[in-house]
């Protein structure tokens, strides 16, 4: 139950807690020491903020340096340090230190933080450091900053309420048990993840009927397939964008117009924006039927070279290509599940090498050679290759779900924590496990 909160010097805060800058609860911070990485134990492990990868330290991986005995006092990690980055992507983004496997320095580009008073427990304020609070003070300095970093000043100057100390242990035990549960849950994802390639490799080049393999120019593939150019298994095409400028095209649009963002959904079954006939006719925008296969040629993110199979009729902008394929020659599904597997070297390809300007082209991909089943078969096997690809597909899937679920709720969780929304007991904790345990079940 929330306590009355108290307004204090212009800060509000539940009457039981303490208030103020972070430089009042810490040892001065320390920057990190400045040394080149080796391989060679030549002196302590050197993290840095490359070895800090998802949350986690792989310390088997992480290099040495030959830090000075002076330095080593001053500049060495111990359990419940945290460690901040200063710059960079990652900028403003922490990691608690467990233990440390022997003697170790932190690299330059990192911050140490190390609570200085028993009233602050270093979990705690690791957690804090995940908060809204947290991240609206160092966002708000970034741009104080050359690069948009962060210095000691920036930290030391951040306003942190906690609450005494029995229940600062109680909430790092129920995030933690909540982190843990997330954790779980991403490894799931990763390993079905990681499974779905594996089994998708395997049937791409060996089938499901034990033949016998032959070398191609994709590599391996069973004796009664065959490599076809992807033009011959129907029209490529792309679309277009009707100028935003003319109301005409865009007011009172019922006929669907898909962007690139779309082909994440793999099966594509809704649309966000709507073009009118007008548009149709005057920007000639292609009617793509249902089971065209759709692909990314642009893109600097992570978009191009992704693909999905479009399940009702609708047009696309200039930034996706269509392959309107003959339902009688292949299976929509089965030629995505294989462009999947080529989605590296797609990147590749439309990043330089083979087209301009960061695009693959549409006489490219009518080029783009891919496996075709026996013909004699009528589509058998690549529709069973479908059927197991699906059933990967939805588990997948299922852990991405769980997974966001449990993000969600360590989210709430540590927003209603932190400002004292919510106060912990031991039969939160129970129930919170109980919680968890049904969404990773």
């Amino acid at each position: 139950m929330t306590e009355p909160i108290h307004q204090k010097g212009g800060d509000t805060f539940l009457e039981d807690w303490t208030s103020g800058p972070l430089a009042d609860y810490v040892e001065p911070p320390e920057y990190g020491y400045t040394d080149s990485a080796t391989s060679e134990k030549l002196g302590p492990r050197f993290l840095r903020i490359t070895d800090i990868q998802e949350g986690d330290v792989d310390w088997s991986t992480v290099p040495y340096c030959s830090c000075r005995p002076d330095a080593l006092r001053v500049k060495r990690l111990v359990s419940n340090d945290i460690v901040v980055a200063r710059i960079g992507g990652t900028t403003g983004k922490s990691f608690f230190i467990e233990s440390c496997p022997g003697p170790t320095v932190f690299a330059s580009y990192l911050i140490r933080i190390r609570p200085s008073s028993r009233k602050l427990a270093s979990k705690y304020l690791y957690y804090y450091m995940q908060s809204d609070m947290y991240w609206s003070h160092i966002d708000q300095h970034k741009g104080d900053r050359l690069k948009g970093g962060v210095n000691i000043p920036v930290l030391s100057s951040l306003q942190i309420a906690f609450p005494p100390r029995n229940q600062q242990d109680h909430i790092v035990r129920l995030l933690d048990q909540a982190q843990a549960a997330l954790h779980s849950e991403e490894s799931q994802h990763r390993m079905a993840a990681e499974l779905k390639r594996a089994v998708t490799r395997e049937l791409f080049t060996r089938g499901l009927r034990g033949e016998a393999q032959k070398q191609t120019e994709i590599g391996p593939i069973p004796e009664s397939w065959n490599v076809v150019p992807l033009g011959s298994l129907g029209r490529v095409g792309n679309g277009s964008t009707p100028k935003r400028s003319i109301p005409a095209y865009w007011n009172g649009g019922t006929y669907p117009w898909l962007t690139s963002a779309k082909v994440y959904d793999r099966e594509i079954v809704s649309a966000d924006q709507f073009v009118t006939d007008t548009a149709l006719d005057h920007c000639h925008l292609p009617r793509i039927k249902p089971g065209a296969v759709l692909i990314a040629i642009t893109g600097q993110g992570k978009t191009l070279g992704h693909c999905a199979v479009l399940r009702f009729e609708a047009t696309i902008n200039q930034h996706i290509a269509y392959v309107a394929v003959d339902p009688t020659v292949a299976d929509p599904s089965f030629v995505r599940g294989y462009l999947e597997t080529q989605y590296e070297y797609l990147r590749q390809v439309g990043s330089g090498g083979g087209s301009t300007k960061g695009a693959l082209t549409c006489a490219f991909l009518r080029d783009f050679p891919i496996p075709q089943t026996d013909p004699k078969d009528q589509l058998r096997e690549q529709r069973e290759i479908v059927a197991i690809l699906d059933a990967l597909d939805k588990k997948v899937d299922l852990h991405k779900r769980k997974r966001g679920v449990l993000e969600d709720l360590f989210k709430s969780l540590l927003h209603k924590l932190m400002t004292g929304e919510i106060r912990v007991s031991e039969l939160v904790v129970s129930a919170l496990g109980h919680r968890m345990s049904e969404v990773s079940a």
